[in-house]
């Protein structure tokens, strides 16, 4: 078999193949014969009832194809009941697939491609799924009536059959797809009132938890190919760095070792199994050339983005009255500065792919959530054009950013270029870690002039930091330069504040150096750093923190309202003991307000106690409420775990986090009790995965404020700041303090 080899770094595919995966119309590169529009309804003609690219219908049963990705959010189910509760059928009645890389069809209309992220995927769906369910549906009971020469009027839809009461007589779905699908299928459809709905707004069991819990459902760390070999990486420890020379003379002597291949920048070692593998990776001698950022550590990127705060031209993403003048008027004024790190996304399951490249096409098994952005870098890769690619997607064990890159899947593909057998690509949690795609690191500076009522008057917010979209979509960016993402979170507050200026000072990280989204995106950078301004505001104005931020809440009632029911269920107000304290936050982002109270106890060594969490969130209407609460406990304690430990640093060039020894989450023992409270609403579905997140950090910060009087501007937060200092305060004896270090949580 012939086939193109090629020599390639994973950066290099991607520098120059996501400009084109979305500065071009995507439709018209993605037209693989086995993926194209239609395709996924491919049956005996006349037989399949396929009427768009979300439901399957035939005499063996129906399919829903979801065109989000599942990586434990539960969307499978949320989407899968906007489809059913129109078409009238169960979640016990269906079978889910993953869409296929078609961004045609499946392209998340929020995003502008096809993906999951940015908590988009109810948004963008909510009113197109259930088009879906109802043409379908529309078109079963045409079928039904016309083999009954009834008027279709006289028919209804009940649980995935079409009856006609006055007869008596009923027909399954599967019964009359073939009837159906040679039908027109109409250009619009009326769709039910929510009033009318019976599974949609009620919570529902997860269609994906069974396989979860037996064990039978599949990850794509988790899928065999026959004859396949696995390939463990090592990749330069320096970004930007390249291989000089490897010898496998020492690798050779593992059992089952088969050979090492490269690539410009990442060795792999392949053996018969995973084993093998790691440990022939381990004993290879590999020298590399370090290049230009050699020398990158994170203070002289906290220099950099310093120095930028302050010189930098800023570009302007909001200006309402002549803030800068009232700031310089007023001297009832407060300024602060903020410092946010890099973050690693740390998923429970590192990355790998499977790849088998042939002389008529690839194959490729992994969990993405950009499918078509996969096939066209593997296109890429491998030299095979992408109607050749073939991607077999798979649920994901954690997501939050990091599978929206798709430079393991070039890199893997151009590891299995050079060999003739189906090879599993995989990343040990040290290369996971050390080689993400990192969230940016950020430096915000804000100034607020406070009012007579103590209320602000004006307030400045510069960020200065790096943009993701300007690499990942730069036909998104803004004619003015701007990254929205960038400022998301802070020019859409929920206060009303009379004068605001919203500043960006784009600052990238070192050339090479990987950056990209993570979970809560934008308003998890900038929640965290107005919520916590808002709450010095407060402390300057003598006000409770609740109440100062009600007075600035009379033209949003929705804000209010999440607000006003987490300080009631949270208890807030009633006295608490020494050294303990509840700290609040409030956003509207991703289409959603939720308030966030968070309690603590803080020992006088500085040990955090996490003791309750309350949420009251408001998502406008709740496709599954079960999920809603699980997304928000979720993203909650994610949030939580990274203000109290996360943080990437550089030395050398070299990532110093490498495992979760040193980038610690959050343990079972830690997590406080989180409650949740929602408000059902008649609005629009809002976001959800990333909300929680967003929350926490600020919520947190200022609890430990109320407790210990210590104000924290930056994360993760440094404990041995809460330090009690006087010296009549008891020191924590026994199991605790002998066995935690002053870092950890208890």
């Amino acid at each position: 078999m012939s086939k193109p080899r090629t020599a390639m770094s994973r950066r290099s595919l991607l520098k120059g193949a996501l400009v084109l995966g979305f500065a071009l119309p995507v439709t018209k590169r993605l037209r693989a014969a086995n993926l194209a529009p239609g395709a996924i309804a491919a049956g005996p003609a006349g037989k399949v009832l396929a009427p768009n690219g979300f439901i399957h219908i035939d005499g063996g049963g129906t399919t829903f194809i979801i065109p989000n990705v599942e990586m434990g959010q539960g969307i499978y189910t949320a989407e899968a009941m906007l489809i059913a509760e129109e078409l009238e059928i169960g979640l016990n009645q269906i079978r889910i697939e993953a869409a296929p890389p078609n961004a045609e069809i499946y392209m998340t209309p929020l995003l502008h491609f096809q993906g999951t992220g940015g908590s988009t995927s109810i948004r963008s769906w909510w009113e197109p799924l259930r088009k879906a369910g109802a043409t379908a549906r529309l078109l079963l009971i045409t079928a039904a009536a016309n083999r009954w020469q009834v008027n279709p009027e006289a028919c209804q839809a009940v649980d995935g059959s079409v009856v006609h009461p006055a007869s008596g007589r009923s027909l399954a779905y599967t019964e009359l797809a073939a009837d159906a699908s040679t039908l027109a299928v109409p250009a619009d459809v009326p769709l039910k009132n929510p009033a009318d709905f019976k599974l949609v707004g009620n919570s529902a069991k997860r269609v994906d938890m069974p396989g979860k819990v037996d064990g039978t459902a599949v990850f794509g760390i988790d899928v065999r190919v026959p004859g396949m070999k696995v390939a463990s990486v090592i990749a330069s420890p320096v970004f930007g760095g390249k291989l000089k020379s490897v010898d496998n003379s020492a690798a050779a002597a593992v059992p089952g070792f088969i050979r090492v291949i490269t690539i410009e920048n990442a060795v792999a070692a392949v053996a018969e199994n995973t084993w093998a593998a790691q440990r022939a990776a381990a004993a290879l001698q590999i020298v590399w050339d370090d290049g230009a950022n050699v020398n990158v550590t994170t203070a002289s990127i906290r220099r950099e983005l310093a120095a930028a705060s302050k010189d930098g031209e800023p570009i302007v993403a909001l200006d309402e009255g002549d803030a800068m003048d009232a700031l310089s008027k007023d001297t009832n004024r407060i300024d602060a500065t903020y410092e946010l790190p890099f973050l690693a996304h740390a998923t429970m399951e590192p990355i790998n792919t499977i790849v088998h490249v042939q002389a008529d096409g690839c194959d490729i098994w992994c969990g993405t959530q950009v499918p078509a952005t996969a096939v066209l870098l593997a296109a890429q890769a491998t030299g095979l054009p992408a109607e050749k690619i073939r991607l077999h997607n798979q649920l994901i064990g954690g997501g939050f950013g990091r599978r929206l890159e798709a430079d393991s899947i070039a890199q893997a593909a151009a590891f299995a270029n050079q060999v003739e057998y189906p090879l599993q690509v995989f990343w040990s949690r040290e290369e996971d870690i050390r080689q993400d795609y990192y969230r940016p690191a950020y430096h915000d500076r804000l100034s607020a002039a406070l009012g007579t009522d103590g209320l602000p008057i004006a307030m400045w917010h510069r960020t200065t930091g790096g943009s993701v979209l300007a690499r990942f979509a730069p036909s998104a960016m803004l004619p003015s330069g701007l990254d929205s993402d960038v400022v998301e979170g802070s020019v859409e507050i929920p206060y009303d504040i009379p004068k605001r200026k919203v500043e960006w000072v784009r600052h990238d990280p070192p050339k090479g150096l990987p950056f990209s989204w993570w979970r809560g995106v934008g308003p998890a950078h900038n929640v965290f750093v107005i919520e916590t301004f808002i709450d010095e505001l407060a402390h300057k104005a003598s006000e409770d923190p609740i109440k100062y931020r009600a007075r600035m809440l009379e033209h949003n009632p929705r804000a209010l309202a999440v607000l006003k029911l987490a300080a009631e269920q949270s208890g807030w107000g009633q006295p608490l003991p020494e050294r303990h304290g509840r700290g609040v936050s409030l956003h509207q982002a991703f289409g959603s307000f939720c308030a966030l109270v968070v309690e603590v106890a803080v020992w006088p060594e500085g040990i955090i106690r996490l003791t309750k969490a309350t949420a009251a969130i408001d998502c406008g209407f709740t496709v599954n409420p079960d999920t809603m609460v699980a997304q928000i406990e979720g993203g909650t304690l994610f949030g939580l775990s990274a203000a109290l430990f996360s943080g990437i640093e550089f030395e050398g060039g070299k990532t110093v986090q490498s495992n979760f020894h040193d980038y610690r989450v959050m343990r079972i023992d830690e997590a406080p009790r989180v409650e949740v409270h929602h408000i059902q609403s008649a609005e629009s579905p809002g976001g959800i995965g990333e909300v929680g997140t967003a929350s926490a950090f600020p919520a947190l910060g200022n609890a430990l404020f109320a407790a210990t009087g210590v104000r924290l501007r930056k994360t993760p937060f440094d404990q041995t700041q809460l330090i009690s200092r006087s010296s009549d305060k008891p020191i924590l004896s026994g199991l605790a303090a002998g066995t935690k270090r002053s870092g950890d949580v208890k």
